[in-house]
């Protein structure tokens, strides 16, 4: 039979996250051996979830409701279209759900004359991940996010055409 589980730890993440400064290390942890893969110049931000817009126009979430950390690596040249953001939800947000309204909403336009070709996002835990960029660099990066992760949620992968 299928059992429904409430919100919570249906999954069981490796993954410890405390603070904004643990998400940023576990982009660090993500980006091991992608060196040579990875566009030039990245910079991992902590989102002000104060500034609603720009929390919006960034995740495509149009509320930081349930959202208790989020940082953003993206390249300082906006000519590559990459993109990683990982989220932290509150006890009790269904961070899956977050997961699949991100992959819906966020541009994968948003760099204007670049687009993201691939975006994948899924949950562990109580952190969501989505990565966008060309489909090599994306999938290299969701991969090690599953793998630091252990176990995810469902899956969510879009294609944008180039």
């Amino acid at each position: 039979g299928v059992v429904l589980m409430g919100g919570g730890n249906k999954v069981k993440s490796n993954l410890n996250v405390q603070s904004a400064q643990d998400l940023e290390a576990l982009v660090t942890n993500m980006y091991t051996g992608l060196e040579e893969k990875l566009p030039v110049s990245l910079a991992t931000t902590t989102l002000d979830l104060s500034d609603a817009e720009t929390f919006t126009y960034v995740t495509g979430l149009s509320s930081t409701d349930g959202i208790e950390y989020a940082v953003m690596s993206e390249p300082m040249m906006s000519s590559q279209a990459y993109s990683l953001l990982l989220v932290k939800v509150a006890e009790g947000t269904d961070a899956n759900q977050v997961a699949k309204t991100m992959s819906e909403s966020v541009d994968m336009r948003k760099w204007i004359c670049v687009t993201a070709e691939k975006l994948y996002a899924t949950d562990s835990g109580n952190v969501v991940c989505l990565v966008m960029s060309n489909a090599e660099t994306a999938k290299l990066v969701y991969d090690n996010f599953k793998a630091l992760a252990g176990e995810v949620g469902q899956e969510y992968e879009k294609t944008e055409a180039i």
